[in-house]
């Protein structure tokens, strides 16, 4: 019997995870900049990390995620995102203490569970990355991180992309906006999907959010949430849209978009793509917000946090569609063509050198023709190859010849040992 993997996971293989690393080394070049560090948390949690915190009235909760009752009978779920997790690593081990900065900036990279419908760009485990930027409420920090997320995009060959901002308020502009809404909502009551129906007292908000087609006209005409947001809410999401101004990066605001989670306070945002990759669609690449009242939810200090995640399934049809050459795995510098046994010996002793040295070499360990074997170092996309025979060993020459070019060098043993950068470049 051959055992096939579950159904909504994929198997990352060699050539394809060399993408995966590409992405996750300039994602931390590009965050270290930012001056945020690493934290890795466990993939699951205790159940009410992420069912009191993300939203017991969420799709995610309700419908996706993925819990258990352990052998201890503790009931625990696997990490749907990345946010409540990390903050409550946060609050557990007191890094809100006045010897640790503030923002205290991090960032994760992993897998996360949901169980919904698998497609194109997302799994049932799929791969997030994500930053967090905790203890600190500043426009000047929503705007950093959304600023970080554009700098990436742009990094990895992204340029084409469009941002699109809300503000849910805070609490008070919140709370009279939910009443308004309830209010526009209640005479469709019995038009509404019966998710909406369900949501509708609980967390109006989440109506908004709404797939159903439906919904979608009865919201059409809802009233906006930027109307009831008092004057503290306002200063600053006008703060937010001056900052993004002056650091001219374009925006437009969707006062419908609310996020899929229930902790969302403030600034909210999507940065999206109409590649080709997604049929053109403007679709949702990288997403986060700010959470002003979740640190104190899970015991921590009352104060703010923002973020944000990106799936890295979806980045990478992309990228496959915007950078191509991005996916091309990286071969290794120099092949190493056995003509003879002689040839072979000091092949093998020659990789050992040069592989201290930090360079990539391959040779072949099959004794086939010469030809084929160049054919080998074609097929693994190596920048150069060279074959060594008895010649080569008694005259301590070697011919390097580069696969895409005409190009030859010559250069002993000896040179290439203690240069192998200058002449394989």
């Amino acid at each position: 019997m051959i055992y096939q993997k579950p159904k909504g996971t994929a198997d990352i293989l060699p050539g394809e995870s060399e993408v995966w690393e590409k992405i996750e080394k300039i994602s931390r070049e590009t965050f270290k900049v930012f001056g945020y560090q690493e934290i890795r948390t466990p993939i699951f949690e205790d159940y009410n990390v992420f069912a009191r915190n993300v939203g017991d009235t969420s799709d995610i909760v309700t419908k996706e995620m993925y819990d258990f009752h352990d052998k201890g009978n503790r009931l625990l779920a696997l990490r749907p995102e990345g946010t409540a997790g990390t903050v409550r690593a946060y609050v557990e081990n007191k890094l809100y203490g006045p010897e640790y900065p503030k923002p205290y900036k991090v960032y994760y990279m992993g897998p996360m569970f949901r169980y919904e419908r698998p497609q194109s760009g997302r799994q049932r485990q799929f791969n997030q990355i994500g930053v967090e930027a905790l203890n600190s409420e500043s426009p000047e920090i929503d705007v950093e991180v959304i600023s970080m997320a554009i700098l990436l995009l742009n990094k990895l060959g992204v340029h084409n992309v469009k941002l699109v901002i809300n503000s849910l308020g805070n609490d008070d502009s919140r709370e009279k906006y939910r009443k308004a809404l309830i209010e526009y909502l209640e005479p469709y009551y019995d038009n509404l999907s019966e998710d909406s129906k369900k949501r509708l007292y609980k967390n109006p908000l989440r109506v908004l959010d709404s797939k159903d087609e439906q919904d979608k006209k009865i919201v059409a005409n809802a009233p906006s949430i930027l109307d009831y947001l008092d004057d503290y809410s306002t200063k600053y999401f006008e703060k937010v849209k001056k900052l993004l101004s002056d650091l001219e990066i374009k925006y437009e605001i969707d006062n419908e978009m609310v996020r899929g989670l229930d902790y969302y306070t403030h600034t909210i945002f999507e940065i999206m793509s109409d590649s080709k990759a997604f049929g053109g669609k403007w679709t949702t690449v990288c997403a986060g917000g700010r959470y002003n009242g979740l640190i104190s939810q899970l015991g921590g200090p009352d104060k703010g946090g923002i973020g944000f995640g990106m799936g890295v399934e979806r980045l990478i049809l992309l990228l496959k569609q915007e950078n191509p050459d991005f996916l091309n795995a990286k071969g290794p510098k120099l092949y190493i063509v056995s003509a003879d046994s002689q040839g072979d010996k000091l092949a093998f002793e020659l990789m050992d050198k040069l592989r201290k040295k930090g360079v990539y070499v391959e040779k072949s360990y099959s004794n086939a023709k010469v030809g084929k074997q160049i054919k080998d170092a074609s097929r693994r996309n190596a920048d150069y190859y060279v074959v060594i025979g008895k010649n080569e060993v008694r005259s301590h020459q070697l011919k390097f010849k580069k696969l895409d070019s005409d190009t030859e060098k010559l250069a002993s043993f000896e040179e290439l040992i203690s240069n192998p950068q200058d002449i394989l470049n």
